[in-house]
């Protein structure tokens, strides 16, 4: 006769099955957030003010775990979390971006970055949900 476990054993194999989840949810999650930022990227080109390109060309993907160029004062970077894209507009030698986006006193605002993101992000959105429901189905079922 099989005894019934407690609700604390229970909770334990619950547990662990999840921990074991969240890395095959990661690795099937990777591919589902680079494409969504290379859309949000490709929007944003495509908003762009374009007088020599530079800004144009500036806008960059950096994948999870990447490194993102630098091109903050001081050089900063910045490294993407294991479940994170980044899109950044910028570099060493193109840092108007933000003038551009939100405009300055002798400039209107032309903006690209925003209106680039709430274009995109509903097709991200659902592209995301779709690849984290079907790794916690495949986990689930014990395809990994």
């Amino acid at each position: 006769m099989s005894r019934n476990k407690s609700l604390t054993e229970q909770s334990n194999i619950l547990s662990a099955r999840f921990g074991s989840m969240a890395g095959e949810i990661e690795k099937a999650l990777r591919p589902a957030l680079v494409k969504s930022a290379e859309e949000y990227a490709a929007t944003m080109r495509a908003l762009v003010p374009v007088d020599e390109g530079d800004l144009k060309e500036s806008i960059e993907v950096t994948a999870p775990g990447e490194t993102t160029p630098a091109y903050a004062e001081g050089g900063g970077r910045r490294t993407a979390g294991p479940n994170q894209a980044l899109v950044t507009v910028g570099n060493e030698d193109v840092r108007h971006g933000h003038l551009q986006e939100f405009g300055t006193v002798k400039q209107e605002a032309q903006p690209f970055m925003r209106p680039g993101a709430r274009l995109a992000k509903p097709r991200a959105q659902r592209r995301i949900s779709r690849a984290i429901g079907q790794a916690i189905k495949k986990a689930a079922e014990g395809k990994s």
